[in-house]
């Protein structure tokens, strides 16, 4: 099974993108971000055209996640569960989606995940809300991880995790992605058990998920990779590859993500 996440970029100025890639990719399960559409304007039927099951967690006008599969869920869950602060205000923000789908063997578990940017660094507002969003993450996944199944959080992470993975670390220094506290709360994530897919299968380095539409950052390459499949261990037993899908960013009104996929060796029911 082919298992791929993009952030979309929005889905109605990309949805002639996203055929292409499904044609020419052809994941079995794509994990979509930033559709930034309600459920009701998801381009579905043209979707469900090629082939794909569509299941959405959708916002207007920002955010939203999709995930996209040839075979049917058995259940979605949409939203990150767990309160906004203290006064237990819930997220009305929609950055969380998960699916279970069934294959020979059992059950995979696959989120679509937009974590916050958290930007500007400095507000009071935005990096806090970006911590407190990554603990309850943490805190969802430890739970997951408790059922003993093959997990797969893929998305938008919005984290630069190590100096090798940004084109100058020292660009991003004071920025949300890359602060000390944002990589600490990446750390803790892994901590529980979970592989970063792409770091299983290569240490290479100049691998970007995400280059910046200003200051020519395609042309010169200076990218930074914040797009992640992370896996829990009985997922990550049955990785055999990965790929960075970089030639999607040089096609015609691009988004600044391109996909990234793992490639399973579970076999649907």
């Amino acid at each position: 099974m082919k298992i791929a996440t993009w952030n979309i970029n929005g889905i109605k100025a990309r949805i002639d993108n996203l055929r292409q890639w499904l044609a020419d990719s052809s994941p079995d399960i794509a994990c979509l971000q930033e559709i930034k559409s309600v459920d009701e304007g998801f381009p579905r039927l043209e979707i469900e055209s090629l082939g794909y099951h569509v299941e959405t967690h959708g916002q207007k006008g920002f955010n939203g996640v999709a995930i996209l599969s040839k075979i049917k869920p058995d259940e979605v869950m949409r939203g990150l569960p767990g309160a906004v602060g203290p006064d237990g205000q819930i997220d009305e923000q929609s950055r969380y989606i998960e699916c279970v789908f069934s294959v020979q063997g059992g059950v995979i578990r696959v989120a679509s995940i937009y974590l916050p940017n958290g930007n500007p660094s400095d507000d009071p507002v935005k990096y806090p809300y970006k911590l407190a969003w990554m603990e309850r993450l943490r805190l969802h996944a430890q739970q997951c991880l408790a059922l003993e199944e093959p997990l797969i959080l893929a998305g938008d992470y919005n984290v630069i995790p190590e100096p090798h993975d940004c084109f100058d670390p020292a660009a991003w220094a004071t920025d949300a992605l890359f602060l000390p506290k944002t990589r600490a709360a990446f750390r803790a994530l892994e901590n529980l058990g979970l592989t970063d897919a792409v770091r299983a299968t290569t240490d290479a380095a100049k691998l970007y998920t995400f280059w910046d539409y200003q200051a020519g950052a395609w042309q010169k390459n200076n990218g930074i990779r914040i797009d992640h499949l992370m896996l829990s261990p009985e997922a990550a037993d049955r990785l055999k590859a990965t790929v960075i899908e970089k030639h999607v960013r040089g096609w015609e009104k691009p988004s600044d993500h391109v996909p990234v996929a793992g490639i399973f060796d579970f076999a649907p029911v």
